[in-house]
């Protein structure tokens, strides 16, 4: 399962009212697994960036007046999220811009499948302060390089929110845990073992292991123990 977790920044609140994109980051998760490829673009916006925007994301116009317009990096960013299901927090304000652009630019809006992480956290905690910051301390998740927004480490960030709200980081060692089971076993079916140059001393007295074999014998021929051992003296 490919999932691509997306922030954005603007110059505002509204497209409707004129505002425009100005930065995209995205993170690819496989199976809720971070796996390290990323998009991110800083974007000319064509118009000047309001001061209580700059106050938030720290982008001037002067950083932003050699930076490429949505449309030339339009095409780059859809290859990059493909079909993927998007994740993002607070996802109208988002998936609003990001539509508009592709409207501005003659191209068709996004289909994705979306979840909001809003939404998903207000579920898991009813009444709780869901804001990014407010759900990173919650999960004790270091946020201190996020002295202004950004929206490749802010995506970064909610990643990892993302993957405490759904129980995502046991799902993913469950799914390294199979990977690496399913290697041992087939390594062991496919390589010949080498034995030992001297065998280990054994670990079990002779008493001990008297007593072993009165239990097994106790319980029948149809004992797990009786079959195995006489597997093991087959081989």
């Amino acid at each position: 399962m490919r999932e691509i977790v997306l922030d954005t920044e603007t110059t505002g609140l509204s497209p409707q009212g004129g505002d425009r994109l100005v930065e995209i980051g995205c993170v690819e998760l496989i199976n809720h697994i971070p796996t390290g490829k990323h998009f991110h673009a800083y974007i000319n916006p064509e118009r000047f960036m309001p001061e209580e925007a700059f106050r938030i994301h720290g982008l001037g116009d002067d950083f932003l007046a050699d930076k490429p317009l949505f449309k030339a990096v339009a095409s780059e960013f859809r290859d990059f999220i493909g079909d993927a299901t998007l994740v993002i927090h607070n996802a109208s304000f988002d998936m609003g811009f990001l539509n508009a652009e592709l409207e501005w630019a003659g191209l068709a809006r996004l289909t994705n499948t979306v979840i909001d992480t809003v939404m998903v956290a207000r579920q898991k905690h009813p009444g709780a302060r869901v804001s990014l910051d407010a759900l990173c301390k919650h999960y004790g998740i270091d946020n201190s390089r996020r002295t202004l927004h950004g929206a490749l480490l802010d995506s970064q960030i909610l990643a990892e929110v993302y993957l405490e709200l759904i129980g995502g980081k046991q799902v993913s060692l469950a799914l390294v845990a199979e990977v690496e089971t399913t290697t041992i076993s087939l390594t062991r079916t496919r390589t010949a073992v080498t034995p030992r140059p001297v065998a280990l001393p054994g670990r079990i007295s002779a008493a001990e292991a008297e007593a072993h074999a009165a239990f097994i014998a106790k319980m029948g021929e149809g004992a797990l123990w009786t079959r195995y051992r006489a597997s093991e003296a087959a081989e």
